[in-house]
């Protein structure tokens, strides 16, 4: 059976100082390097069949930290790309708090009913994503592994997939810049796992912005 190997890309700018990005093309902070180098350290033990990634820069270049060491190809996949937060991207989760209603907790506590406005419908992400990677373990059959560096939302939505939940839960689920979740669909065998990233100067989770 193919198993997934789901990495969040390493920190970014934005997640250093929680500004939201969604589809927002920022860079990795320095940490965020630190983390993508540990996450290829951690990986040079397993046998990687192909390594595949989001088109979004933070994702693209954690991959190919990750790759530097491991001789595979990186492949960019646009359905990978993270959810669009569309009018919050570029601001902060506390210039977002401080509007009326405080929206943001809207959202972290339903992000369907809470979609900030313009933002990509959550039912449309997870079907792009469940596609994008049922693809990838047609592609490679027979009990291999393969690495997708992607995003906090597309991992989110995935998970809810294979564990039927709803999608307004999502947030629930912590997924640290640098961890690695596994699946091998549909049975999820690990969520955000950061022991690799020990000893990184570094929150566990850049908070709720995607």
């Amino acid at each position: 059976m193919t198993r997934l190997l789901l990495a969040r890309h390493g920190q970014s700018v934005s997640n250093a100082v929680r500004r939201f990005q969604g589809v927002q093309d920022v860079p990795l902070s320095e940490i965020g390097v630190r983390q993508a180098e540990a996450l290829g350290a951690a990986l040079g033990r397993r046998r990687l069949a192909a390594i595949y990634t989001s088109p979004l820069q933070r994702a693209r270049r954690t991959a190919e930290i990750v790759a530097a060491g491991l001789g595979v190809a990186v492949v960019s996949v646009e359905a990978l790309r993270e959810l669009s937060l569309g009018e919050w991207e570029g601001r902060t989760v506390e210039e977002i708090q401080a509007l009326p209603g405080d929206p943001y907790a809207r959202w972290v506590r339903d992000p369907v009913a809470g979609l900030p406005p313009g933002g990509e419908p959550l039912p449309d992400v997870q079907a792009r994503v469940v596609g994008a990677l049922e693809a990838i373990v047609a592609a490679h059959p027979n009990g291999a592994e393969v690495l997708v560096v992607c995003h906090g939302g597309v991992i989110s939505a995935f998970l809810a997939h294979c564990l039927g939940l709803s999608l307004s839960a999502i947030w629930r689920v912590t997924l640290s810049n640098g961890s690695l979740t596994e699946v091998a669909p549909p049975r999820v065998l690990s969520v955000n796992d950061t022991a690799h990233l020990d000893g990184l100067d570094a929150p566990g989770a850049a908070a709720l912005s995607p």
